[in-house]
């Protein structure tokens, strides 16, 4: 048996479920049709996923092609309660918003101890935790995020990668989509959730311009705030400046910032020297995969105060008496805060995991163990699904045009 908040929230968490499937066409399309025939029957699929509504149409997906789905939330803070509880009704799930950092460990280790043959992961927690047990019945897995691909390239880099692994990040039906659109989006609609201050006009310093920081940018610039680009790659750094925004150091924008966003998937990006340097009512979030991209624990131990003003929002009285607001425990805000992606985003991530998925399924004994990109066949029936799930139709080469873009010839 898994463990859920309250089982009694399953009819909520089954509207929400058909709402995101409503919105995840191409999803639905892909999975009915390779999913036909039970292809996943007898494997025990591990999951580590933020459990979302847009999380329970993947799962579901899943079972109808014969997975037995074991499930773990990929964060403390980011399980919708009412989803767990429809999942567990088809899928065993230990996940519940509110975890510790124990119960958080405990539950991936619950996944662990069912010996999945496949994971899907988000953060490459779930790989860690399997790697060290030394788990010999994963054939292969796959990794959601940008962090969890930099985690898992360095387990690879060091020789400790113990099963082929496919970076769902890398595609581009994902990152450049999902991390650039559904963050930017999501990203604000936990700060106005959190918040419910207005935008326009205000100072929002965005740390990063990865395809992340890129998303989030633009929706703050679309809100009418003034941005300000963080960043330590001159590259990145040029292209923001070209984009149109402000590019500074941490210690400059410290200075002149209203709300601060972190996006890098590194840690210490806000580090406590320039809290200190922050305006009264400074707001602290943070959009990467992991609690460690602001200084939380130094801001927190040298704080006179820290109490909760609303929910995810705690006002900290820094030693001088000045009050920075921070979001979300520091913790990835447009999960914690508000619900994710939106769905029509998620199908493109989603159908590149569990198209993924049947692919090392069947393809696993001929495969290196390293990390390996989603292989472009996929690439190719994710984007063309998207585009049908809209209604767009595109044009295809002719046979001439082929024949000229592979000769010398004018």
């Amino acid at each position: 048996m898994g463990k859920i908040a309250d089982p009694k929230l399953a009819g909520e968490g089954e509207k929400n479920f058909l709402w995101a499937k409503n919105h995840m066409v191409a999803l639905n399309a892909l999975s009915a049709k390779y999913g036909k025939g039970k292809p996943f029957s007898g494997v025990t699929v591990g999951v580590c996923l933020h459990v979302t509504k847009e999380t329970s149409v993947l799962v579901d997906a899943l079972v109808k092609a014969g997975a037995d789905v074991k499930l773990a939330a990929a964060n403390p803070l980011s399980t919708q309660d009412d989803i767990a509880a429809f999942l567990a009704r088809e899928a065993e799930v230990w996940a519940w918003k509110g975890q510790t950092a124990k119960e958080y460990e405990w539950c991936i280790r619950q996944v662990v101890a069912q010996k999945p043959a496949i994971l899907i992961d988000d953060g490459a927690d779930l790989h860690v935790a399997a790697m060290t047990a030394r788990l010999e019945s994963v054939l292969g897995g796959c990794e959601e995020t940008t962090t969890g691909v930099v985690r898992i390239t360095a387990l690879e880099r060091e020789g400790k990668l113990g099963y082929p692994i496919i970076a769902i990040n890398n595609a581009k039906t994902k990152h450049l989509f999902d991390n650039r659109y559904g963050t930017g989006q999501s990203t604000f609609d936990g700060i106005l959730r959190a918040t419910a201050l207005l935008i326009a006009g205000k100072m929002v310093v965005v740390v990063g311009y990865g395809w992340v920081g890129k998303g989030v940018a633009r929706r703050a610039a679309g809100l009418g705030a003034r941005v300000t680009v963080v960043e330590i790659d001159p590259i990145k750094a040029l292209e923001a400046h070209l984009d149109g925004f402000e590019v500074s150091s941490i210690s400059e924008a410290a200075r002149r910032g209203e709300i601060f966003i972190t996006c890098t998937g590194m840690k210490g990006v806000i580090p406590y020297s320039s809290i200190e340097l922050m305006r009264e009512g400074a707001i602290l979030s943070n959009a990467g995969h992991f609690d460690v991209e602001i200084d939380v624990k130094t801001l927190l131990a040298r704080a006179k105060s820290v109490r909760g003003v609303r929910p995810n929002v705690d006002e900290v009285v820094l030693p001088d008496g000045k009050k920075v607001y921070l979001l979300a425990k520091g913790r990835i805000v447009n999960l914690v805060a508000a619900e994710g992606h939106p769905p029509e985003v998620m199908q493109m991530s989603f159908a590149n995991q569990f198209m993924s998925a049947l692919y090392l399924l069947k393809n696993h004994s001929n495969l290196v163990t390293r990390v390996l990109d989603v292989p472009p066949e996929i690439e190719s029936q994710v984007a063309l699904a998207t585009l049908e799930s809209l209604g767009i139709s595109i044009d295809r080469a002719t046979k001439a045009q082929l024949k000229y873009a592979e000769s010398w010839k004018i």
